[in-house]
């Protein structure tokens, strides 16, 4: 494992409200920051908006703001969406700050000292929407193959020496093949690689809403050079100590992005590092989309789900572990409001919710409220205690590829492994045959409530939080290194308190474009 961990979303594009594609790579993010730190990894969580380029400023225009007055005003959505996730990020970034504009005016020269941009004609297809060029050859019935218009364009542009780094890409992707994923976006890039680079236009000059170009004002920055480069902004760029540190941030730096803006993220933004002689992040990890009832999610098929809705009305913990635990991360995956309330009555207030109820209210009704002190461990109580451990290297090594779900698959079988144990050892019947034994088994129970208490937090924090605060947990108690040190029979238990409630499906019903 390594002593430190920098994660990164996408920063979001502020044409628009945020919506539920941008919480879900940020919670995704979220949980992974969350599981380091509990580990003892010195870690850094970076999110915020990408606030540049001719969309932003066509869509100022339309909104009647000049350029800055609008990402302000969008901006703020976007914080306040981290405000309402409660994300444990460390800085919310943006393209409009003084620090970034001088990270990406570095970069450039930097760049040009390298001999890697030089000024000729731009003539091509280009997609506002995607803010992307695009060949002849990849449009689709007229159309970026996203199916946003395109339109030509002719003008004075710099370029980047694009072409000139194919080889030492694809020698990097062969000697460092975890460097993107999953397998399925790796072959994607590589596919796109092998077919052939050509230069790339990096600046425009038919508007000015742009970081400028450095020594001549006339051009601003593709939003792309602008925008990946706020990933080094955020450790002190243009000050590259922090990008050279063995085993420092950068070198265990995640990107977590949407499979749409793959090509920037796995082909532009490591060639502009080569090119200009600096370190490579450590992977880059591209999620699926998620549709609706079977559709992609936009406005325009009136489809779009409102992720503050959904937290409103079911609760953060809910709506984190449905899009967590329901789609495999790195695929695309379906939401409806009745397998979202059918997931987190099932596996929050049936499995989890129901096994901290039973079993607390048992020990405060036939325990005197206390953890009970245990007497001889049967082999079933010992491997019951024990399982958290192989539970724990399982979530790990999920964790390290990004299998978000299958980490969280793997402690809910623990929580199924408790469920069972309390079917099987019959506590009820054992406090009027035997207390010592009773007295034992609910020790146990206990015990494992606080192991997957700690293990759920990067999951559910607010019930792991309740969970923890049952058992009397110390704050400074609650790390994953935690997980060694058992509970002290006779500690007093705080009072129960539900920890999810269940939904029912019919009141939600007609929710399903919500």
């Amino acid at each position: 494992m390594a002593k430190s961990f920098y994660v990164t979303t996408p920063i979001f594009y502020v044409n628009d409200s945020p919506h539920i594609g941008h919480a879900y790579t940020s919670l995704a993010a979220d949980m992974m920051a969350r599981f380091a730190r509990l580990q003892g990894q010195k870690v850094y969580f970076l999110t915020g908006t990408d606030e540049h380029g001719q969309k932003v400023k066509k869509s100022a225009e339309a909104a009647g703001k000049n350029p800055q007055d609008f990402v302000d005003e969008v901006s703020q959505r976007f914080q306040k969406m981290v405000q309402d996730l409660e994300l444990t990020h460390d800085r919310f970034i943006r393209t409009t700050e003084a620090d970034h504009k001088k990270a990406a005016q570095q970069l450039w020269k930097t760049l040009v000292e390298k001999g890697e941009i030089y000024k000729d004609t731009y003539a091509g297809w280009y997609s506002v929407r995607d803010e992307a060029f695009f060949q002849e050859s990849e449009l689709v019935d007229g159309k970026a193959p996203t199916g946003a218009p395109v339109e030509w364009v002719e003008e004075e542009s710099y370029f980047f020496r694009l072409s000139k780094w194919q080889e030492p890409l694809l020698q990097y992707f062969s000697e460092n093949p975890d460097f993107i994923g999953p397998t399925s976006r790796r072959n994607e890039v590589l596919s796109f690689v092998k077919g052939g680079l050509r230069d790339l236009s990096i600046s425009r000059s038919t508007f000015d809403w742009g970081v400028p170009v450095p020594g001549d004002p006339k051009h601003v920055m593709y939003v792309w050079i602008d925008a990946l480069t706020n990933y080094i902004t955020a450790l002190g760029y243009p000050d590259e100590s922090e990008l050279r540190k063995k085993d420092g941030l950068w070198q265990n730096a995640l990107h977590v992005v949407g499979k749409d803006i793959l090509r920037f993220h796995c082909v532009y933004w490591p060639a502009f590092l080569m090119a200009a002689g600096l370190p490579l992040p450590k992977r880059v990890f591209a999620h699926g989309w998620l549709t609706n009832a079977g559709e992609k999610i936009s406005k325009s098929l009136g489809n779009a789900i409102d992720p503050f809705a959904l937290i409103q009305e079911y609760g953060l913990d809910q709506t984190r572990y449905f899009f967590l635990r329901e789609v495999p991360f790195g695929n695309d995956g379906e939401y409806s409001v009745s397998s979202f309330v059918q997931r987190v009555n099932s596996d929050l207030a049936n499995d989890l919710g129901n096994l901290v109820q039973r079993v607390l209210s048992f020990v405060h009704k036939h325990a005197a409220g206390k953890v009970p002190v245990p007497g001889e461990l049967t082999q079933d109580d010992e491997d019951m205690v024990a399982q958290w451990r192989k539970v724990y290297a399982q979530m790990e090594e999920a964790m390290e590829e990004q299998s978000l779900h299958r980490a969280i698959e793997k402690l809910w079988a623990l929580v199924s492994s408790a469920n069972k144990y309390i079917d099987t050892q019959e506590p009820w019947k054992l406090r009027k045959e035997d207390v010592q034994r009773m007295e034992t088994v609910l020790y146990v129970l206990v015990e494992v409530i606080r192991q997957i208490g700690l293990m759920a937090q990067p999951i559910v924090p607010k019930g792991a939080t309740k969970i923890l605060d049952i058992l009397q947990i110390p704050e400074k108690k609650r790390t994953f290194d935690d997980l060694e040190t058992p509970l002290k029979g006779g500690t007093a238990l705080a009072s129960v308190e539900p920890i999810f409630p269940r939904f029912q499906v019919s009141e939600a019903g007609a929710r399903d474009a919500g």
